[in-house]
């Protein structure tokens, strides 16, 4: 009898927390490295959230909370999502946990039976498939290549929609390209969705405030209100709010839905931290200010970054309409060799290459689904990336 469990054979440590680790290794070991693997902001969490959590640790808000939210946090999602995308829910629709990962996972493993699909368009998150493996499910990754925009064609979600279809995960802005569907290229999509009605829409739009050059975000449930049961509209607090170690995320959708969230959530963790819901409830009720600032900053990174690579021998990058990352192609680089005479084979030689010859921490774009591109983040200090920028130029140029 095997002590682990067979399901661990079917996924892979998540890729981007690797090569973070990898390079933080390289730096305490004395390499100069350039990190631009996390999808982190690198922008303090705002004063007025870091007050609220510690007003609720001086008001001894420190016990259990409600498995799946306090009524507060629940509250003040209801009104975000009313107040920003038209849509109403009560708070009995409303589910929260610890980030934006776990409210996927808990959806899925309430809801997949095997042999269930789950339609993810690639370029994806690195944990989607991995998630819906776990939770017994298959993934079917459907190909958006860069000429379209890495983004999902109707068509070939129509194609990829079985009778076994039963979610498809739709990230908007996307993490890893900074894709993000205009109104119509959501609509022709929920209208496909329409037409098959046993298959669910799973959102994940916690990207939904970064975007750029006059770029209006929508999510599907406010794009076709048909959809409106057939959707769970997840976001959470961690990019905009620069919260990611606070840990909440927050989903909305049908009540019978939600209560088995809560069911699992009630076996697994049990409630998000009560001081990150408190600051939570800040963040989402209080000054908005920052964001567009902060989107300034992100959006002059995103044309930096741009310039630079499109600039560099063998790489070509498209300008993505939000989040806080570029996916380039390394295309133009593979069968060089690099100076010390190794031949760049795939998009993981080129990282590697990079991380070796000149300390900058990428991840590689098979790890997304999609080669031979890599994914760079730039939520990252200006000079620095400059700095990085300044290293691939080298790195490419240096191939033969």
């Amino acid at each position: 009898m095997a002590f682990l469990a067979a399901s661990l054979a079917r996924v892979k440590p998540s890729p981007t927390i690797a090569v973070t680790t990898k390079a933080a290794e390289l730096k305490a070991a004395g390499r100069d490295v350039i990190g631009l693997g996390a999808g982190e902001p690198d922008f303090d969490t705002p004063d007025n959230i870091k007050q609220a959590a510690i007003a609720a640790i001086q008001a001894g808000k420190t016990k259990y909370t409600a498995v799946d939210g306090t009524p507060e946090l629940k509250k003040a999602i209801a009104a975000k999502f009313l107040r920003e995308n038209g849509l109403k829910y009560e708070t009995s629709q409303v589910t929260v946990g610890t980030g934006g990962k776990q409210v996927l996972y808990n959806a899925l493993l309430a809801t997949l039976d095997p042999g269930d699909e789950v339609v993810i368009p690639a370029p994806y998150w690195v944990s989607y498939p991995d998630m819906v493996l776990l939770c017994g499910g298959t993934p079917v990754p459907v190909i958006c290549p860069a000429e379209q925009g890495f983004k999902l064609q109707p068509a070939d979600l129509e194609a990829a929609i079985t009778a076994k279809t039963k979610w498809l995960i739709l990230n908007s802005p996307s993490n890893p390209t900074g894709a993000a569907y205009s109104f119509a290229e959501m609509k022709a999509l929920t209208d496909v969705l329409l037409r098959h009605p046993h298959v669910h829409v799973l959102t994940d739009d916690m990207y939904e405030h970064l975007v750029y050059d006059d770029f209006k975000f929508v999510t599907p449930a406010q794009v076709e209100p048909k959809l409106y049961d057939r959707t769970l509209t997840l976001n959470g607090v961690s990019k905009a709010y620069c919260m990611t170690g606070w840990r909440i995320g927050y989903a909305a959708g049908r009540p019978d839905l939600i209560k088995a969230i809560a069911k699992v959530q009630s076996q697994s963790t049990s409630n998000p931290s009560s001081i990150s819901q408190a600051a939570a409830v800040e963040a989402l009720n209080g000054p908005q200010d920052f964001i567009p600032r902060n989107n300034v900053v992100f959006q002059q990174r995103r044309d930096l970054i741009v310039s630079m690579l499109n600039q560099s021998s063998g790489l070509t990058c498209p300008r993505p309409e939000g989040a806080f990352y570029v996916f380039p192609s390394c295309a133009g680089t593979l069968g060089k060799k690099t100076p010390d005479g190794k031949v760049i084979e795939s998009d993981e030689d080129f990282v590697t290459y990079l991380l070796e010859a000149e300390g900058v921490a990428v991840v590689q774009g098979s790890a997304f689904g999609l080669a031979p591109f890599f994914r760079i983040s730039y939520a990252t200090a200006t000079a620095a990336l400059q700095d990085a920028g300044e290293r691939i130029q080298r790195a490419c140029a240096a191939l033969r």
